[in-house]
């Protein structure tokens, strides 16, 4: 990054961040990023530029592609949250010992309904998890993956599986606020 004769680099960023802020608005209105996130996000970016700012030979290009960087891992982070709390509700709503039998009825055929919607191999993956209990190393071994990648294949079936149950109304969709 070139800063002028005798002006900081402090006020060059400044300046560079003024001269681009139309972009990173863009960036920020493209991905839907609530307010109260969108300035932590172009803090760190900002900050990660700081660190590297000797190596960057484009500095607002980078900027921004940074930026929309930790955009993606944001609405991801978010993402996988829910899958986690579907997991463990799955896996709460399975292991209550004392639930009524028309409501463990009246869950189990819903989530049929909604697993014959799924691909066979999710519905392998998910019986496998959920229905005998297998943890996501013996699922992996069980269905010949390999333990490294059940993570990604589990996500995507928890996805697919989550919405479904949103369509059907047993979930409600996470707002975007």
């Amino acid at each position: 990054m070139t800063v002028a004769k005798g002006q900081p680099r402090e006020h060059a960023l400044e300046d560079l961040v003024e001269n681009i802020q139309p972009r990173l608005r863009g960036v920020l209105a493209t991905f839907r990023i609530p307010f109260v996130d969108a300035e932590d996000l172009l803090q760190q970016a900002v900050l990660t530029f700081l660190m590297k700012r000797d190596e960057i030979k484009d500095p607002a290009r980078w900027l921004v592609g940074t930026l929309r960087n930790r955009c993606l891992m944001y609405w991801r982070s978010h993402r996988r949250r829910l899958y986690e709390s579907v997991d463990v509700a799955i896996l709460e709503a399975l292991a209550e010992p004392v639930a009524p039998a028309q409501d463990r009825l009246d869950l189990a055929s819903d989530l049929n309904g909604v697993l014959v919607k799924l691909s066979p191999r999710c519905r392998s993956v998910l019986r496998l998890r959920y229905g005998l209990g297998c943890d996501p190393a013996e699922t992996a071994r069980e269905l010949g993956y390999r333990s490294s990648g059940i993570y990604k294949i589990l996500e995507r079936c928890l996805a697919g599986l989550t919405r479904n149950l949103i369509s059907i109304g047993i979930l409600e969709h996470p707002r975007r606020d």
